[in-house]
């Protein structure tokens, strides 16, 4: 089974907070490192949404850049994260840019409890 990376983008059948018997495939950043993964058998992750969704004050613009794999304007949306189990990370796209994935990381540092 595939190793997945922090700043990887892959999919995933996300959950909705509003509904928590929706689930829909959508494309997420792995934010957790491989070791949790190989300890557990299971992956953080943020969503990602259309651009044209209605924004969120901590919304971190994806570039258009073909590595990323994804097919339209995009934001991370770090505020929504999951715990999912490695079966269910069905692909990886691509990979968030470094100056992305460090913005990514910098608010899920930011807003981790410290004490």
């Amino acid at each position: 089974m595939a190793a997945y990376r922090p700043g990887d983008i892959v999919v995933v059948p996300f959950p909705f907070a509003d509904y928590p018997d929706t689930v829909k495939r959508r494309p997420a950043v792995v934010i957790s490192r491989t070791s949790l993964a190989d300890k557990t058998g299971l992956y953080w992750i943020v969503m990602i949404t259309s651009a044209e969704n209605a924004g969120w004050p901590d919304d971190v613009h994806v570039p258009d850049d073909p590595s990323t794999g994804l097919p339209a304007p995009s934001v991370v949306r770090p505020a929504k994260l999951a715990t999912v189990e490695r079966p269910r990370l069905v692909r990886r796209l691509g990979v968030l840019p470094a100056h992305t994935w460090s913005e990514v990381a910098a608010y899920v540092r930011d807003n981790l409890a410290s004490n």
